[in-house]
């Protein structure tokens, strides 16, 4: 958008009108004195003798007739001449101001009917009408064409004038025939096309974002995803994506789950809905744990879950932190009847419709009874969040005890991330950890090369993480980050394990 400081609005800048001067009208004055001379001349029966009246902006001299010859005509002008002059001097007596008379130039009146006579008494006086005659200080060229405006009406602004047809619109090249437009620089345009150019339109409803009771435009954007959107789609039940977070727009469907979360399009082509096809991806983060020498020896129980079931696994358990608003993913301790996705949901419409569920009884067998976890989420955050309940589980079971939600939710969500970059990370570099990791790593994906969406999904999980705002899982992450950063993850595991805190 053009700075604020750059765009002017103009109402009637344009100059509408015949191109004339103060000069051609006093010299066009004195011509019509001289024409009513001549058109009286012509009532007398002299036929075929008279100068047209001009109009004021081409004066055009009708062709002398030859019905009389040389030495007669001469003395009738000269008869004429003093006739017109004499009525011109009368004329004048009459007006106000009638004591500075005409001037041309440097001229006076006297001095251009002398120009005149002696013109008229010249032998070579052709038998055609002259060229029409402007002063060289008062010829104007046109802005769009740049010839010079001769005749006809002309438009102005900015001390530069244009032909009607060449004052154009800098966006769509039409004509501007209204008589207000809007300027940027030097460039007109019409309101209508500078509008479209300058002022936002929702990425949701498609329409230009309102103006506020301040006359601001006022609209909404995401932090990452840039989308902007009216103040309005905040609360009219529009449509918001699970996991990326992106309105729907008008003109895309979400898909619709079970539990009533909306899933974009994008978010949809990587989903993992049912416990089965999560094995794969949970084991291969189990592998990546033992590339960095964090092996966890016990079988732990995986299951995806709806909303409801995980909310009520949340309220059985007698501690754990959990993320507000909404919670993804769970490591349990206490023997739970869970009820878990058996079998995958087929596509209706925009609908994810016949999903079966089963109760699968949870015994504890050691410190950590399950890993739960939403159904429904793109593989890159389902495998973000396997790798941060994997954290709690390794945790419990190497003997990390009565840990401050800062510090265990911040070391959990720096594996989420580690993982994340693993993921998404150009091949050609190389993970933060040890070189077994980023072997391990390369072969977690399951599904070949990722798509650019697909990767551009990590960067969001890897944005949310860095940017959360709460200050167990977002301040927590930082001060992890960066003692992981400074001392190396092994070092700071073994300073969390002696001292319950992060080295400084």
């Amino acid at each position: 958008m053009a700075p604020s400081s750059d765009v002017n609005h103009l109402s009637h800048p344009c100059i509408y009108g015949d191109y004339s001067s103060s000069r051609s009208e006093r010299k066009s004055g004195f011509m019509k004195w001289l024409s009513k001379l001549f058109r009286g001349g012509s009532n007398r029966g002299r036929g075929g003798r008279h100068l047209h009246e001009p109009a004021e902006e081409s004066m055009v001299w009708g062709a002398p007739s030859r019905a009389l010859d040389d030495g007669a005509r001469a003395q009738k002008e000269k008869e004429d001449l003093g006739h017109a002059m004499a009525l011109s001097s009368a004329e004048d007596l009459k007006r106000p101001n009638a004591h500075r008379g005409y001037s041309w130039g440097e001229d006076t009146g006297d001095d251009y009917s002398k120009a005149l006579q002696d013109t008229l008494n010249s032998s070579s006086h052709p038998p055609c009408a002259p060229t029409p005659f402007y002063p060289h200080e008062y010829r104007r060229l046109c802005g769009g064409c740049n010839q010079e405006i001769i005749y006809g009406n002309c438009l102005g602004y900015m001390d530069t004038y244009f032909h009607p047809n060449c004052f154009r619109c800098h966006s769509c090249r039409y004509p501007i025939t209204e008589r207000e437009f809007s300027l940027s620089g030097k460039h007109p345009y019409h309101k209508s096309c500078f509008k479209e150019l300058t002022h936002p339109k929702c990425e949701v409803c498609f329409q230009f974002i309102p103006i506020n009771a301040a006359g601001l435009i006022e609209y909404r954007c995401h932090p990452f995803w840039s989308q902007k959107y009216c103040p309005s789609h905040e609360y009219d039940n529009t449509a918001r994506c699970c996991s990326c977070e992106r309105l729907e727009p008008r003109n895309i469907k979400y898909y619709r789950l079970e539990d009533g979360r909306s899933l974009c399009l994008e978010c949809m082509e990587s989903a993992i809905t049912d416990t089965g096809d999560c094995q794969p991806l949970y084991h291969s983060i189990r592998d990546y744990y033992e590339g960095m020498q964090m092996r966890i020896d016990q079988q732990i129980p995986m299951l995806l879950v709806e909303r409801e079931a995980l909310n009520e696994a949340i309220e059985g358990e007698k501690n754990g932190f959990h993320h507000l608003p909404e919670t993804r993913g769970l490591c349990l301790s206490e023997e739970q009847t869970v009820t878990s996705i058996h079998r995958r949901p087929r596509i209706g419409g925009h609908r994810l419709i016949g999903m079966r569920t089963q109760p699968q009884k949870l015994t504890r067998k050691c410190e950590v009874t399950a890993i739960l976890v939403l159904y429904g989420l793109p593989r890159l955050l389902t495998g973000a969040i396997l790798a941060h309940e994997l954290m709690h589980a390794w945790l419990r079971l190497k003997g990390y005890r009565n840990l401050n939600p800062e510090v265990e939710e911040g070391i959990c969500q720096v594996l989420s991330y580690m993982w994340l970059e693993s993921e998404v990370m150009p091949s050609f570099q190389t993970m933060p950890s040890t070189s077994t990791a980023s072997a391990s790593s390369s072969s977690s994906s399951k599904k070949g090369a990722k798509s650019q969406a697909e990767n551009k999904l990590g960067e969001f999980f890897k944005n949310q993480i860095a940017n959360d705002s709460s200050p167990a899982y977002g301040g927590g992450f930082r001060a992890a980050n960066e003692a992981v950063n400074k001392y190396g993850l092994r070092d700071t595991l073994e300073h969390i394990r002696l001292t319950g805190f992060f080295p400084l």
